[in-house]
């Protein structure tokens, strides 16, 4: 069986210029030769700003670049047309996509509406800060622009929690809507902040009846419009689990396809609250090892001083392997981003190495590590920055190498704290292959690779290392790596 790679197929500053969903389509040969097996889309529906969207600020999820709405047909991506097609040509060619599900908020309401809030502490959002009073808030929500194709549902301020602008006050801050739903926020997210529900904007009410189902709606109209293969979910800490729940339970018993679930819950320090999210969604959901990422985020800064032997301790992937997707990198963590962890570009190989080439884990690789990008922005201190990132060193190498060499049983060698390396024995289509990596001096593990392999060569397949390496009689062999890289090795 081919080893799934995932490749998410956009990054925070890719260009406003309506071209991502055609990209795609025209990119389809070189994924498919360097082994990409699903893509992860961006939100491809229309939010605050139109076509200069990212697609986080959402505002109507029905549109997917058709309606003149936010001063645009289309999105930052493309049409609506684009869009479909190039899905159809993704998939026809074996390749899953999967698509961008923002369900915690939305933005750039239609009309204002007279609503009571209370104040709340932002440090502590279980704080109520005075009495209850009223605002003039950004609830309501009607599209005039679809003029009720596709859903006449209109949301208002019974459909939200949250939000974090009085108008009529001119005044930012987190103010808790008064509604029949409850005075507090909602239970089942994360405790963070003492209640993490409201995040942004207008923050959508899961305990309304009519939400629910329309969500429920919106995601059957969804497939069936673009038959996509998987869901990434955006901010799952902020939404309650009994929704997912029920969400996704009902995604199974009406879609009758069995789609690829994966959400982000941020949480870089603590593994067990990975695992208490994986539990209290009874498994429905994967996760993203941000706890990884953000171990080669401080390996690469901290060099040779890193001890590479704790590379995987108390990560996802270690610890639930069959519910972590891995990754370097993402549009969150990249530079001048909100959740900012670059992971330093002589790192990257090395990175990739680790989530590409072993047994445990979905890798996921960043769009801008295979085919670069440059943007500029400003940082937290108000200051513009340009920012340049270059594709990885041979990471087209390590993406074949995944398809060529990495299967069967894994055999580790994390022991020391400078080089480290495992053995994949391979199995009967795939010969298995070595690999090794320093983030100090050059390195070596002496290794037995067994007696049937004996007189067998070894060549680095990323072309790292110049050395040939030939097994005894009793098919060991000392397997070698440069200082700061990675090598596989394969038999000549």
């Amino acid at each position: 069986m081919k080893n799934g790679t995932l490749l998410q197929f956009f990054h925070w500053y890719y260009p406003a210029d309506e071209s991502l969903w055609k990209k795609l389509r025209k990119d389809i040969p070189f994924l498919n030769s360097i082994g990409i097996t699903a893509v992860w889309l961006p939100p491809a529906y229309k939010g605050i700003h139109g076509n200069q969207s990212i697609g986080y600020d959402t505002y109507d999820l029905f549109d997917l670049g058709e309606f003149d709405q936010k001063g645009s047909v289309h999105t930052k991506y493309g049409s609506r047309r684009d869009y479909l097609t190039a899905i159809t040509a993704a998939q026809k060619a074996g390749i899953m996509v999967y698509v961008d599900i923002v369900l915690n908020h939305k933005g750039g309401a239609d009309e204002k509406e007279r609503v009571k809030v209370w104040r709340v502490n932002p440090e502590n959002r279980t704080e109520v800060q005075g009495e209850e009073f009223e605002i003039d808030a950004f609830t309501k929500f009607y599209f005039p622009g679809r003029n009720g194709k596709y859903s006449k549902f209109v949301w208002d301020y019974h459909s939200f929690t949250g939000v974090d602008y009085a108008d009529d006050l001119h005044e930012d801050g987190i103010f808790k809507i008064a509604n029949e739903y409850g005075s507090s926020w909602e239970d089942g997210v994360s405790d963070e902040f003492g209640n993490y529900d409201y995040l942004m904007h207008a923050d959508i009410e899961f305990r309304n009846p009519n939400v629910k189902e329309e969500l429920k709606y919106w995601i059957n109209w969804y497939h069936k419009t673009a038959h996509f293969n998987g869901l990434r979910l955006d901010a799952v800490k902020h939404i309650p689990t009994y929704f997912f729940n029920e969400w996704l339970d009902h995604i199974k018993a009406t879609i009758h396809e069995e789609l690829f679930v994966v959400g982000e819950y941020w949480e870089t320090g603590d593994v067990g609250l990975l695992h208490r999210y994986i539990d209290e969604t009874g498994g429905r959901i994967q996760l993203f090892d941000a706890i990884l990422q953000n171990r080669f985020h401080t390996a690469s800064k901290c060099g040779k001083e890193f001890d590479m032997s704790t590379i995987f301790n108390d990560t996802l992937v270690a610890t639930k392997p069959e519910f972590a997707v891995t990754i370097v990198a993402n549009h969150d963590t990249q530079p001048l981003q909100s959740l900012e962890a670059p992971v330093e570009p002589w790192f990257k190989p090395l990175a990739y190495a680790l989530i590409l080439m072993r047994k445990d884990g979905y890798p996921c690789v960043f769009y801008p590590d295979l085919y670069g990008a440059g943007y500029k922005d400003k940082g937290r201190d108000g200051n513009e920055y340009e920012i340049f990132m270059p594709e990885v060193d041979k990471l087209q190498l390590l993406l074949q190498a995944r398809q060529q060499f990495a299967y069967g049983d894994q055999q580790d060698f994390l022991d020391h704290a400078n080089c480290i390396g495992w053995v994949r024995h391979g199995d009967n289509e795939h010969p298995g292959c070595v690999v090794l990596m320093s983030n100090g001096d050059e390195g070596f593990k002496d290794i037995n690779l067994g007696e049937d392999k004996k007189g067998w060569i070894y060549r680095d397949f990323l072309g790292n290392h110049e050395a040939e390496i030939t097994l005894d009689e009793h098919g060991n062999g000392r397997f070698l790596a440069k200082g700061g890289c990675v090598s596989v090795w394969v038999k000549k």
